[in-house]
């Protein structure tokens, strides 16, 4: 302890020790520290903890209370540990000064970084995580009124970009829901504003937004007078700048209403108010101006229209419509001049060859790949197709209007066009030349004009030759349809068309696996090609693989979802795998397309009677009676259904249509006479009898009723009929022998006789072998041997006085009504469908275009 006490008076009395430094010290000034920038130490620091906690900082600065100092120092260390007081540069007092009569204990100067030993009371958190998290910010107050306004103004400009949001996705009705709830928003805002005393600083952009939005979505749900009152708030505020543009949108809505004098006037109105620096606006607006004037019918004014656009900035759409008022007037020579000024239009698109790599350079090849399919590059293309799309139409309506006759002008449009940047127009003028000569049925002027094409370039040779297939193919000359396909796809292997034309002259030769393979290939240059797919369902059908053809026309199904035929198609072969269910769901969805189609709807009912399904099946046939009531099949089958039903009255009116349809078939009006007798109505049977009996003199059905009609009702006549009755059945005996004699003296004469062989009658002399077995028998009023048989279609029962013909099965294809039909491609949905029916080809641009 002692030791430690003189130790600490050494140190004190070394305090006031001043050593002379060394001149040649190199380490001197080394050690210098300045006590302000000592922040660790700021703990230990009792005046700096003091003047903290306390206002002590802003009393006087103190003074040491060292000897010969005017301000306190803090000594410098040194290698003995003695210290050296150093002025502060900042005239404050130094934190090791002696303060109130004690001095506290210097630290070393530290480097700065982390140390092993931690202050007393603490601990290593060098990020301040000790303290807890920060306090929450605090909220902002709502309830003011500024704060509301801008609450409000949030959600009127969301509700207006919803109902944006809904327009696009075509919800039209949600937005016209939003825009009006954005309106009523706006004028709460409105009057908050006027309420807290901001009238001033209404946002006049925000109502100008509310106004439109709400306006376009009245106008796009067709609510018109709502839309232009909206439109009118708008124009008629001056404090709108630029309102007066949307005039334009209010002459739209007079257009939709047809109201063309207020469009025109508000076209102009608009136009007025539009600067000329707004050059492409102001030439939209008379454009529009123009096509309202073309459906007025002046003509003349339009004209003046698109020729001021055309001589400001023409574009190819206007050129176009300057074309159809020259051709609505007649004036020849105008038409010439506006079809020059047309192909003269220069597009602005670049060449196609930039867009072909020329060289080895990987970069530039890169560069020419990414901007092959771009979005650009897609606009340029559609620009072009446009192009072309409106220079043909305007060439083949002129053409026969320019010139005497319509060749000699289809030969100056393909002069100009060749002398114009649409030189590969030409051939496609020269095909559409050909086409109108086959729609003037001038067959051998329109083969002669592709024939001219054989010795062009391979695409211009195979379309010619694909037309020319396809018309011999229409014309039933099979050689050279198919001379025309082998050259159609000797100059282009990859034509679909021409690949489904020679397919299609194959399978005529019923050479029906070769005819798959055409059309396979044709599938394989083009997936898309519908006609090939339908045509080897075809093929795949004839050949019974009936699993392969129904593959083919389910994925038909796929890319066509509305056609009668693949669904007609799809429908008959699960009738022939023998799944009626599926068939009737099919043919029902060909009815959902086709509602009046009466082949389906009888189809409909024979598939249900089938089924044993007696009012379903009457329903559909008798719709189909209905659509085309001259059907013999379904006549005969209501007939058949009233007889079976017991309603021989209704069963009349089928049989004597069906007599007016074959007169020549004794079979119906015997059929009108029995259903009489089954009446009850035997007066009119026997005058129906008689009629046909005058008609048909050799019918022994016929006189065999009227002697037992006349016999049943006393009438002197029967002797009559019965005399003719015996001769006649005499004659057929006769005429019977003679057969049975030609049988066998046939029969002698072949090494394998053919006892099925028969030699057939006319049908008044024809008879039922039913009817000799009964014929004895006694005869009584009613009809218990005369009942039809539900299931025999033909009507014949066991005694009834007529031959009994073989049941008529309905086709499983569609046949045309009217009669028979030439073999032509498939063109659409309400075409009736037959299995041999074939799709030719796919027209596209080389023939008929629409």
């Amino acid at each position: 302890m002692s030791v430690l006490l003189h130790n600490l008076s050494r140190e004190r009395e070394m305090e006031n020790v001043h050593l002379a430094v060394e001149e040649e010290d190199i380490y001197s000034g080394y050690n210098d520290y300045n006590p302000t920038f000592d922040s660790e130490e700021l703990e230990n620091d009792v005046g700096f903890q003091q003047a903290v906690r306390t206002s002590h900082g802003r009393r006087p600065p103190m003074t040491a209370k060292f000897p010969g100092t005017a301000i306190g120092a803090r000594p410098l260390a040194t290698a003995f540990g003695a210290r050296i007081p150093l002025a502060s540069s900042m005239g404050r007092p130094m934190t090791g000064a002696v303060q109130d009569g004690a001095a506290r204990p210097m630290t070393a100067v530290r480097a700065a970084g982390y140390t092993s030993s931690l202050t007393r009371g603490s601990t290593f958190d060098p990020l301040g995580q000790s303290k807890g998290p920060a306090p929450p910010l605090e909220g902002k107050n709502e309830d003011t009124p500024e704060e509301k306004i801008k609450i409000l103004e949030k959600k009127v400009n969301d509700l207006i970009e919803e109902s944006c949001m809904a327009q696009s996705i075509g919800a039209l009705q949600l937005a016209l829901e939003k825009a009006k709830e954005a309106g009523r928003k706006e004028r709460a805002l409105v009057r908050q504003r006027e309420q807290s005393g901001n009238a001033e600083h209404i946002n006049l952009d925000l109502t100008y937004s509310v106004l439109l939005n709400l306006a376009n979505q009245y106008a796009n749900n067709e609510m018109y007078p709502e839309a232009l009152n909206s439109y009118q708030v708008i124009v008629k505020n001056k404090m709108f700048s630029n309102a007066g543009r949307l005039k334009v949108n209010m002459a739209n809505i007079y257009v939709k209403q047809k109201s063309y004098p207020k469009a025109i006037k508000f076209y102009r109105m608009a136009l007025d108010q539009i600067s000329n620096a707004h050059k492409e606006l102001r030439i939209k607006i008379m454009q529009d101006i123009g096509v309202v004037f073309v459906r007025m019918g002046q003509y003349s004014d339009a004209i003046t229209s698109f020729e001021h656009i055309m001589s400001e900035s023409p574009n190819i759409k206007t050129g176009f419509n300057l074309i159809l008022c020259y051709y609505a007037i007649g004036d020849r020579e105008r038409m010439k001049k506006a079809f020059q000024k047309l192909i003269s239009v220069p597009l602005g698109i670049d060449d196609e060859d930039k867009y072909i790599s020329s060289n080895d350079d990987n970069d530039s090849n890169m560069v020419i790949e990414a901007i092959k399919n771009d979005k650009l590059h897609q606009m340029e293309r559609n620009l072009k197709v446009l192009a072309e799309k409106y220079i043909m139409t305007a060439a083949k309506l002129i053409a026969p209007a320019i010139e005497t006759s319509f060749a000699t002008g289809f030969d100056w449009c393909v002069d100009i066009v060749k002398s114009s940047q649409y030189i590969e127009l030409a051939n496609d003028l020269e095909i559409n030349k050909a086409i109108t000569y086959l729609r003037q049925k001038d067959f051998n002027q329109a083969v002669e004009t592709l024939k001219t094409f054989e010795k062009k370039d391979s695409r211009v040779k195979s379309a010619a030759a694909t037309n020319l297939s396809f018309l011999y193919f229409l014309e039933k000359d099979y050689d050279q349809a198919d001379r025309y396909a082998d050259l159609a796809m000797t100059a282009d292997r990859y034509n679909p068309a021409a690949l489904i034309n020679k397919g299609n002259t194959v399978f005529v030769k019923q050479d029906y696996e070769k005819a798959a393979e055409f059309y396979k290939e044709a599938l394989r240059n083009d997936s898309s090609c519908t006609e090939a797919l339908y045509n080897l369902g075809l093929t795949y059908k004839k050949l019974n693989r009936l699993d392969e053809a129904l593959d083919c026309f389910l994925k038909l199904h796929a890319i066509l979802r509305n056609s009668a035929q693949v669904m007609y198609q799809l429908a008959n072969l699960y009738e022939l795998l023998e799944d009626p269910q599926q068939a009737i769901e099919w043919l029902i969805q060909v009815l959902s397309v086709t509602h009046t189609d009466p082949q389906a709807l009888a189809k409909l009912g024979e598939l249900y009677d089938s089924e044993g399904d007696k009012s379903q099946a009457f329903q559909y046939y008798y719709e189909s009676f209905r659509y085309y009531p001259s059907n013999i099949d379904v006549i005969e089958w209501l007939g058949a259904y009233y007889i079976e039903t017991q309603f021989c009255e209704k069963a009349i009116q089928f049989f004597e249509r069906a007599t007016l349809i074959q007169p020549t078939q004794v079979k119906w009006q015997l059929m009108v006479a029995s259903c009489y007798r089954r009446s009850g109505n035997y007066q009119k049977a026997l005058e129906t009898y008689k009629d046909i009996h005058r008609k048909f003199p050799e019918n022994v059905e016929c006189l065999r009723f009227l002697v037992r009609l006349c016999t049943d009702m006393g009438l002197n006549e029967v002797q009559e009929y019965a005399t003719k009755l015996k001769k006649v059945e005499k004659m057929k005996e006769i005429r019977e022998q003679r057969v049975k004699s030609g049988r066998e003296s046939s029969s002698r004469g072949r090494r394998e006789g053919s006892a099925g062989s028969a030699v057939s009658q006319p049908e008044s002399q024809q008879t039922s072998p039913l009817l000799d077995s009964g014929r004895d028998s006694a005869h009584s009023s009613s009809t218990k041997g005369e009942r039809l048989s539900a299931k025999m279609r033909s009507l014949p029962g066991s005694n009834e006085p007529y031959e009994a013909s073989s049941p008529k099965e309905i086709d499983a294809s569609y046949v045309d009504p009217l009669g028979p039909q030439m073999e032509r491609p498939k063109t659409g949905a309400k075409r009736r469908v037959e299995d041999d029916d074939f799709a030719d080809e796919e027209l596209g641009d080389d023939l008929l275009p629409e």
